[in-house]
Formats: structure tokens, C-alpha cells, sequence
């Protein structure tokens, strides 16, 4: 199979969807890889690099899209790649399409074999290729609260951790799946005095257990929501249905009652947010002010920390581009289930049933299109 790997566009992404280790194993399987001019210079990866592992590099974007088969990318295609598409081909991503309608309806009419990284679920309901994110993201959501906390970025002048002799600040985490939990590890090792939200009794004893107690759970309903909230320094918003766009649990009504110079994270933001107000921001400018807490909503937050990122992420990815590329995409999800999962729109219709409910529209029956490739 021809796999391309496109450079990533949008703002301050620097993440890169294969490494030249990847691109060898790959070439080495038979495959023919296709990396576009410097897409890897942002995670210190470099041409040369994946023309040693056997790559080859192609300086024309149009170019590579004509030529592959199936092109594997870090984030979602921007209004200036969706023309490149072409009927049939195969695109393996992060895609967060319940939040974005105009991509949806343009991977349709393209009828490309859309497949998202983040609907990708195993049986245990984990979902093997976000989770590497997750862990990126949560980490990095309570390096940037505490930045923003400081005076002279706006915040109210808080230290994360506190000294002795004066309380730390107040962490709120709204979800405590792999975001949460991440957070609250740098929290808790910062000395943050954290409490975790969730609906799930399951997942706060979880929590309880690994922390041993040091970090409080509280059951999370609106009324809960609306008190932690008010007394918070920071929120970060955590909050994952796969492939569905995130309900706002927090409101701009909570917002108000927060200290002028609190801040607010929200991870979620790829999914629509789960903090009431936010919009996506940019590394470039990350940050709005609204009510008097800063708000914090970078949609790329582990492009921050490309090199990491980018080797967590085909870590995960591998060994599920390895099983497309040899089987196909029919044989492929016939024969695993959780890759299945992962298939969004195909010939021009919605499959992810979570998608097509964000927008009122009917999906294709996922079991009732595998039957029909065996």
C-alpha cells in the first residue's frame, strides 16, 4: 500500500502522524512510504532521517494526496486539504467530526474511508489511540494553569502549590478518566489541593485507591458542579463521550462566581468544550478573558510538546496502520473489532452513530456493513 504522511498545517502543530522508525518498519513490511518535505522538522525528525528508514520525500502536497492510498495524519484536515482528497482513499486521524459539521459534510461528498483515532475502542471501552493524547494533554492543562496564574498574565497571583504557611491553590477536575487523572498527577505532585468530578462511583474509587486518599472525589451533578466551581483557582474540564460532542457542565453562570484571575482549562475543546463560552484558541494565542477568568482553549495542546507527543502517538498507531496497510480496511475491521469502531463516514455516509446524532442525521449500521464484507 502506498501511506502518506502529510506535513500537519494547522497552528503551531508540530506533531508528525509516523516516525522515521515507523516509516522503516512499514517499508520494510512492503509498503511504499511517502513523507511530505520537512513534515517531521517539528518533532526534531528530519528528512533524512526517514530517507534513511527507506521514505520517500515529496516536496508537493498535491502530489502525495494523488499518490496514496492512505494518508495518516496527527489532526484534522483544514479547509485547504479537503479538496486533495480523493474517492476511496483511506484517512486515519485524530477527526472530532461531532464538532465539526462543514469537515463531516466534506469527507462525504469526497466519499472517502474516514477513520478517527479517537473512536478506535476496545472491549474494555479504553480507547487505545487518544489515550496517549490524554495523558499529554491532562499533564500539560495544569502546566499551563499554573502559568496563567501568575500576576503578570492576568491571573490572580496564586502559586499552584502553595508554601507553607499558606494554602495552595484550588483544583476542580471535571472527569476523571485518562485527562483527569493525568492532571491530577502533576497537580498532586506540585502540592495543588485537587478534587476530582465524575459520574461514575467506579472511577472515584479508582481514583481514591491510586492516590491513596490524597486527592478528593466527589460525585459530579450540576448542584456539586456549581459549588466546587465557585470556590476554585483552577478548572479543568475533562470530559470525553467518544466521538460525541461534549455537554457543557460547566456554565458561564459558574463562571461568574469565580475569583477575577481563576482559571479555566478546557481539554475538551476539540469535542465542542465542556466549559460554556469557550472557543478553540491557538498557541500563538491561547488564552481569553471572559467574566474575569482566563480561559485557557488551545485545540492542539500536545502539539506544545511535539517530539513527545509524536513518538507516544505512533506508539499506539502502529500496530493498527500496520493491520490497514497489509489487510485492507475491509479485512482489517473484520477482523478487529475495535478498529471497526474507528470508521466515521464511508462513501459518503456517517457510520459513527455519535456523529450523525451531533448533526440529526441517519448513520450506516456498522454491523450491518461488516456482514456485508464477509
Amino acid at each position: 500500500m502506498i501511506i502518506a504522511v502529510p506535513r500537519e498545517i494547522k497552528n503551531n502543530e508540530n506533531r508528525v502522524a509516523l516516525t522515521a522508525a515507523g516509516a522503516e518498519i512499514l517499508k520494510k513490511t512492503g509498503h511504499q512510504i511517502l513523507v511530505e518535505k520537512n513534515a517531521g522538522q517539528g518533532s526534531g525528525i528530519f528528512d533524512q532521517d526517514y530517507k534513511k528508514a527507506g521514505a520517500e520525500i515529496v516536496a508537493d502536497k498535491k502530489e502525495l494526496f494523488q499518490k496514496a492510498e492512505m494518508i495518516i495524519k496527527v489532526k484534522e484536515p483544514l479547509k485547504e486539504e479537503y479538496d486533495l482528497f480523493k474517492e476511496g482513499q483511506i484517512l486515519f486521524t485524530y477527526l472530532h467530526l461531532a464538532a465539526d459539521r462543514e469537515l463531516t459534510e466534506a469527507l462525504k461528498e469526497k466519499s472517502v474511508t474516514a477513520v478517527a483515532y479517537e473512536t478506535v475502542q476496545n472491549e474494555d471501552d479504553e480507547l487505545p489511540l487518544l489515550t496517549p493524547m490524554s495523558e499529554v494533554a491532562g499533564r500539560l492543562s495544569v502546566q499551563a494553569a499554573a502559568s496563567f496564574l501568575e500576576k503578570p498574565k492576568g491571573g490572580s497571583g496564586v502559586l499552584l502549590g502553595g508554601v507553607p504557611g499558606v494554602k495552595p491553590a484550588k483544583l476542580v477536575v471535571i472527569g476523571g478518566g485518562i485527562v483527569g487523572r493525568n492532571a491530577a498527577k502533576v497537580a498532586h505532585g506540585m502540592g495543588a489541593d485537587i478534587t476530582i468530578m465524575d459520574i461514575k462511583q467506579s472511577t472515584m474509587r479508582y481514583i481514591d485507591d491510586i492516590f491513596q486518599g490524597k486527592i478528593k472525589t466527589i460525585m459530579s451533578n450540576n448542584a456539586h458542579v456549581a459549588e466546587e466551581v465557585s470556590q476554585a483557582d483552577v478548572v479543568i474540564g475533562a470530559v470525553l463521550i467518544p466521538g460525541a460532542k461534549a455537554p457543557n457542565l460547566v456554565t458561564e453562570k459558574m463562571i461568574k462566581t469565580m475569583t477575577d484571575g481563576s482559571v479555566v482549562v478546557d481539554v475538551a475543546i476539540d469535542q465542542g468544550g465542556c466549559i460554556e463560552g469557550t472557543y478553540p484558541t491557538t498557541h500563538d494565542d491561547p488564552i481569553f478573558k471572559k467574566h474575569g477568568v482566563i480561559h485557557y482553549s488551545v485545540a492542539n495542546m500536545p502539539g506544545a510538546v511535539a517530539r513527545t507527543s509524536t513518538f507516544a502517538l505512533t506508539n499506539a498507531t502502529l500496530p493498527y496502520i500496520k493491520k490497514l496497510a497489509a489487510q485492507g480496511y475491509k479485512k482489517a475491521m473484520l477482523n478487529d473489532y475495535s478498529l471497526a469502531l474507528g470508521l466515521n463516514i464511508y462513501q459518503g455516509e456517517i457510520v459513527c452513530q455519535a456523529v450523525a446524532e451531533s448533526f440529526d442525521q441517519e448513520h450506516k449500521d456498522l454491523d450491518q456493513l461488516l456482514k456485508k464484507w464477509k
